[in-house]
């Protein structure tokens, strides 16, 4: 720790507002509004936790980014990106088929395809990565990551030997599957970010959980369902022989499962939110600092379940933790579980809706990161 008479360090390391700000935009406004007050300095770090902001948090550590081009989640060409160091690429779900790149923001449960994703996965291949991280979070489908396969090489057919788009209104018509899994996938490390632990089917399964998300209706989760079944069995009956177990196991049904098509491969499972501490070296980072301050857009019973604050508390030893947040759900007697000495909501500041509004939300910020700063001279009492 600092003395009392030196600039108090901040480490500023928040995940993404969802629907308003990039974590990048989160920090800086935060900063904006500590450093207005003086003798405070700011480390940045925004985070991800395998979800959209993967590659900027990726590029933050010190990866190199690279475009390419790809289907979006409806075919239509997208520009994403990857991360890349020389060693490990980052390719990550929300920039290459996930909601955000739907056209007009139409939901489309069953016709988006994961195969934008694949087609990132064969670009990091390009590079001849040592490994392949790949980052679930916010997908527009759920197709088993059907399209993400077919992408990588295998083709799927009806009864009638017609190939089929991979969606997930195509998975109940698959009858037999062509192709073998590509050299260089096969040589290559694969490693699923994602903190999701829900399997593929069932009352806990992709479709039911995630489904209504993406515009599912009550029927359409049904035959969502109904059709990764089918899925299952015939991967397992062309060769896969362990779908039906991979199919069950946690995190089988991240990304309207694609985590299962991933795990098929041979992709192990690591925890999102502590890959990407680790990758951008958190720990680190924050041993030098006299206060952390970490958020997200909604601070709530799953925050504590362990999603990204949450990992962030759990490994920034003794050193005071606030949180802010778009708003909050937990009682202020809750806070300990987390180890927070204070939690600012941008709802406590204004009775609008800041939640899809960037602006708003990035002026509530500089406030509070301002009124974080003013109580750096309590530091002991936060």
């Amino acid at each position: 720790m600092s003395n009392a008479t030196a600039p108090k360090t901040v480490l500023i390391a928040p995940d993404k507002f969802k629907g308003s700000l990039t974590a990048g935009e989160v920090a800086d406004a935060l900063a904006t509004g500590l450093r207005s007050v003086g003798a405070v300095r700011c480390e940045l770090l925004p985070l991800a936790d395998g979800g959209d902001g993967s590659v900027d948090a990726a590029v933050t550590s010190g990866f190199a980014r690279h475009g390419c081009t790809v289907s979006g989640p409806t075919g239509q060409p997208a520009q994403a990106s990857i991360a890349f160091d020389g060693a490990t690429a980052v390719v990550e779900v929300a920039n290459t088929c996930g909601l955000g790149l739907l056209p007009d923001g139409r939901l489309l449960p069953l016709d988006a395809s994961s195969r934008g994703f694949g087609e990132a996965v064969l670009f990091a291949l390009s590079l001849r990565p040592a490994r392949i991280v790949l980052a679930l979070g916010g997908s527009a489908s759920t197709d088993g990551g059907m399209g993400m396969l077919t992408a990588l090489g295998f083709r799927f057919l009806d009864a009638s030997g017609r190939s089929l788009d991979g969606n997930g209104r195509n998975l109940g018509l698959v009858h037999s599957v062509l192709g073998t899994l590509l050299s260089g996938l096969a040589e290559t490390e694969l490693i699923v970010a994602s903190d999701v632990h829900n399997p593929l089917c069932g009352p806990d399964g992709a479709p039911a959980v995630f489904g209504p998300q993406k515009g599912a209706s009550l029927a359409d989760v049904a035959a969502l369902d109904a059709g990764l079944m089918h899925f299952v069995s015939v991967l397992a009956s062309v060769g896969f022989e362990d779908a039906a177990s991979v199919a069950e196991h946690p995190g089988a049904g991240s990304a309207g499962g694609i985590g299962f098509a991933c795990m098929l491969l041979g992709a192990s499972q690591v925890s999102g939110a502590d890959y990407f501490l680790d990758l951008l070296d958190f720990d680190t980072r924050k041993d030098s600092c006299d206060l952390v301050v970490t958020g997200e857009g909604s601070i709530d019973e799953q925050t504590l379940a362990g999603k990204l604050p949450a990992a962030v508390a759990r490994r920034s030893g003794t050193r005071p933790i606030i949180a802010v947040a778009g708003r909050s759900l937990l009682r202020q007697e809750r806070w300990s579980e987390m180890s927070l000495s204070h939690v600012y909501t941008l709802a406590g500041y204004t009775d609008l809706d800041s939640s899809k509004d960037p602006v708003l939300s990035a002026d509530l910020l500089r406030r509070i990161g301002r009124e974080i700063g003013e109580g750096l001279g309590r530091l002991g009492g936060l």
